[in-house]
């Protein structure tokens, strides 16, 4: 056919797709008011001693015609790959959205790929293969292939293991193919389904850089490819194990949805934009101040200690009380009781009822911890239906946590799972579920096991609308924007340790608007690093986020928790502004500095964090320099309390600290505030309010 272009348009942005073959590719994703793309401005010439026809990299590549990247489309009958020739059969162009529809008629297949353009700005694509002919066909890979230009060579990536998720790491991409996924059934503490692409010159405010992300909670696959064609291109996919998708006559597979941006205002505009869209589809939510019992008393469960934790956690100000494991049938350690979801009468010999009361008289809401996709081998669910565990796990035995995977895909595990969990969400007056996933999936194919799971939690969801789902995968080995249109809240990591949690919530911040990230206060020894960090800077780690609290408040002094009662009030006086804002990290010359600032949408006030992780090479460190604010206007910066801070010996202080200071928006972005000198391990709070 013709070369055509073809543009969808959301608010001020605009996406324009060359169709000049079966299968379109996307040649520009910016802002409306820039000069639009023209047939002239798009070639791709012929590589000496290539292929006589150059092929382009498309929305979904195919083989045949040349692409040897990574294959877009691979489809099988009868277990026999074939060769594909989708021609374009109708399209559907609708102002932000275009549908096209292909057809291969030797083989009795359809494609269909959708884009939408967001008013955030972000970009999706999804693309379905349907089985047109009555023979079946298996689906062995449908990707997603995103060219980008090529003065983009670097790559921002994130990953890590449990308790130190999204670690960030900025490598290179030269001539080389970068890969992240998983095939651990989740979306995993390893890799992310993420990457940014950027300029060597951009940072966090300026240059240009590209956000891909694949909304996908089970096997991935990410492919970053600078050598095919000798382009650079960002494949997406989930990986499917052989016979994994086999579609019977008029049967579909899609792919999970790919969401792209692009960003001429460094790292925080590709992450303000991914946070936008999720606020878009994500219901709004007070965000309640969590109070969890976890570490404050694992698996004992004494009731009269729980009560007075409760009564603790009231008087500090918590809006709501989460009881975790250990509260259902035999379940006094890990290696038991998993798919039991019965309230313990030997622990509980009055229900959870008196529990919930109290929590609830006291002005607080209850929630309650499940794992519902798991179960032990040492369990009545198990010793009742074995058969019902996922894949070859049930011959092998191989546990994790001493715990095996429930099959999802079946209807009947998922009816049961859905009958005994709305039993107790209709008995008790649960307003959250905390929902745990802790292992790996051994199985060769986890499609169903996702889309089961996605299915359960909407059905409860539906049932029970008043309840918000917390989704914890032994802290954040399922934090993706697919888990993100199922839950409210992520348990962003099983670590506590303030100084850990800087760096974590950075990297999941990218993806993922504040807000939906847990992030709570600790004990002042940390239980998983062994760490020692003061109240304050605890707190401070923890303010801009989904503020909760695990501590074993009955070991806290009445002088802790009074701090703690003045933390608590501060997150919620701000919380307006931390969970609508706008957020920028900074890129302070010292790179133990950790700055984040929070923007209302209207530039009439911030929230500024600094946090020294460590000492510095200097004395006198770099002044404190804020981006974003409105260049003219006046703000008024003042240190907001959270306990009484400590100061490196014999070095003063900077004088706006004490009184505070009135500067343009134009002078905290050229010159910045000084620094005061921060001590390893502290931090400080700045707010900023804009005065006549």
């Amino acid at each position: 056919m013709a070369r055509e272009l073809r543009r969808v348009m959301a608010g001020a942005h605009v996406a324009t797709f060359l169709h000049d073959s079966d299968i379109p590719r996307l040649v520009h994703l910016g802002h409306e008011h820039a000069a639009p793309v023209t047939d002239d401005l798009i070639d791709h010439l012929i590589p000496p001693g290539g292929l006589d026809r150059p092929a382009a990299p498309s929305l979904v590549t195919n083989p045949a015609i040349g692409w040897f990247g990574e294959p877009g489309v691979v489809l099988t009958r009868n277990g026999k790959a074939l060769t594909i020739n989708f021609a374009f059969s109708s399209e559907k162009v609708s102002g932000d959205s275009i549908t096209l529809d292909f057809t291969d008629d030797d083989l009795q297949a359809g494609l269909r790929i959708s884009a939408k353009l967001h008013e955030s700005g972000v970009l999706t694509l999804q693309a379905t293969v349907t089985n047109l002919g009555n023979q079946d066909l298996g689906v062995h890979a449908l990707a997603l292939t995103l060219p980008v230009p090529q003065h983009l060579d670097e790559l921002l990536l994130h990953g890590g293991r449990h308790a130190m998720e999204f670690v960030e790491e900025r490598i290179r991409w030269g001539r080389s193919v970068v890969t992240s996924s998983s095939r651990r059934g989740r979306t995993s503490h390893q890799q992310s389904p993420s990457v940014i692409c950027m300029e060597r010159s951009t940072t966090e405010s300026r240059g240009e850089a590209w956000g891909v992300h694949f909304a996908w909670s089970g096997n991935f696959l990410l492919t970053c490819d600078a050598v095919t064609a000798d382009l650079r291109t960002i494949t997406a996919q989930e990986l499917l194990a052989p016979g994994e998708v086999i579609l019977g006559a008029d049967e579909s597979y899609s792919t999970p949805p790919l969401l792209i941006t692009r960003s001429s205002e460094g790292l925080s505009g590709v992450s303000n934009a991914f946070h936008q869209h999720l606020r878009a589809s994500s219901p709004p939510s007070k965000r309640s101040v969590i109070v969890n019992t976890w570490e404050a008393v694992y698996f004992q469960h004494d009731n009269e200690k729980i009560f007075e934790l409760a009564r603790r956690a009231a008087r500090v100000g918590a809006e709501r009380f989460v009881l975790d494991d250990g509260w259902f049938r035999g379940r006094r350690d890990d290696t038991a009781g998993l798919g039991d979801w019965e309230v313990d009468p030997d622990v509980w010999p009055n229900g959870l009822e008196p529990l919930a009361e109290l929590v609830t008289s006291l002005g607080m809401q209850f929630g309650l911890w499940f794992e519902p996709e798991m179960i032990n081998p040492n369990s009545n669910l198990y010793r009742e239906h074995p058969d019902w565990v996922l894949g070859e796990a049930q011959q092998h035995y191989l546990t994790g946590r001493h715990q095996l995977v429930l099959d999802l895909s079946r209807r009947d595990v998922g009816e049961h799972l859905f009958t005994v969990i709305d039993r107790l969400l209709a008995r008790l007056p649960i307003s959250h579920v905390k929902w745990d996933n802790n292992r790996d999936l051994v199985a060769p194919g986890t499609h169903e096991q996702t889309l089961g799971m996605y299915e359960l939690i909407s059905r409860l969801r539906k049932a029970h609308p008043r309840v918000e789902f917390e989704s914890c995968a032994s802290g954040g080995g399922r934090v993706d924007a697919g888990m993100a249109h199922h839950v409210t809240r992520f348990w962003t990591s099983d670590s506590i340790d303030a100084l850990d949690r800087l760096e974590i919530q950075r990297g999941a911040s990218r993806f993922i608007p504040p807000e939906m990230l847990g992030a709570h206060i600790g004990a002042p020894v940390c239980h998983t690093t062994g760490r020692r960090h003061s109240l304050s800077f605890r707190a401070l780690s923890a303010l801009p986020f989904w503020l909760g609290v695990e501590w074993d408040l009955l070991s806290a002094s009445e002088h802790d928790l009074d701090r703690l009662s003045e933390v608590i009030a501060v997150h919620k006086r701000f919380r307006h502004l931390l969970h609508k804002g706008v957020t920028r990290f900074g890129n302070h010359p010292d790179h133990l500095i950790h700055q984040h600032a929070i923007i209302a949408k209207d530039r009439a006030e911030a929230l500024l964090i600094v946090a020294s992780r460590g000492s510095g090479p200097r004395h006198e460190t770099a002044p404190i320099r804020v981006e974003g604010l409105d260049a003219a206007s006046n703000y008024r910066c003042a240190l907001v309390p959270l306990g009484k801070p400590t100061w490196a010996l014999h070095r003063g202080l900077p004088r706006w600290v004490e009184h505070g200071v009135i500067a343009t928006g134009s002078q905290l972005a050229d010159v910045g505030l000084p620094m005061p000198p921060l001590l390893p391990a502290s931090g400080i709070l700045v707010h900023m309010e804009r005065v006549q």
